[in-house]
């Protein structure tokens, strides 16, 4: 009898993912054209704008700190599985986000990807690269 398509897939994908000693995906990028410029200034929504990302990459929150810069805010959350980071410029409606996990389990473009929809920039340029170790 046959398992089927659907678990032979899953186990040539697992097979993949254990060759890896260390299994890191990293997405980054920059957003021009940040619609809300109230947001790009404010430590605290950018903190649980990261929180709420996070969760949605399946990442372990350990901590966020923040810092206005200017008009602008550096945030950095360190999470269980590696770092998210923020750089807002209000007064050029733009930031950068920076995305880096190791574990097979959490999912940095998802967590990036909510970044983007909160911040709705008017354009996205998106970076990814592979951070693993065979």
């Amino acid at each position: 009898m046959s398992r089927g398509i659907f678990a032979e897939e899953k186990e040539l994908e697992q097979s993949r993912l254990d060759r890896y000693r260390v299994y890191g995906k990293h997405v980054y990028g920059n957003l021009y054209g940040c619609h809300n410029k109230v947001l790009l200034k404010d430590p605290e929504r950018l903190k649980s704008i990261v929180l709420n990302a996070a969760m949605r990459g399946n990442m372990t929150l350990l901590d966020i700190k923040s810092w206005k810069i200017g008009e602008g805010v550096s945030l950095i959350a360190i999470v269980l599985e590696s770092h998210i980071a923020i750089h807002t410029w209000p007064e050029y409606d733009f930031a950068t986000v920076d995305v880096y996990t190791c574990g097979h389990e959490s999912d940095p473009q998802a967590a990036f990807d909510y970044i983007v929809s909160a911040l709705l920039p008017k354009r996205v340029t998106l970076g990814f690269a592979d951070r693993s170790l065979e």
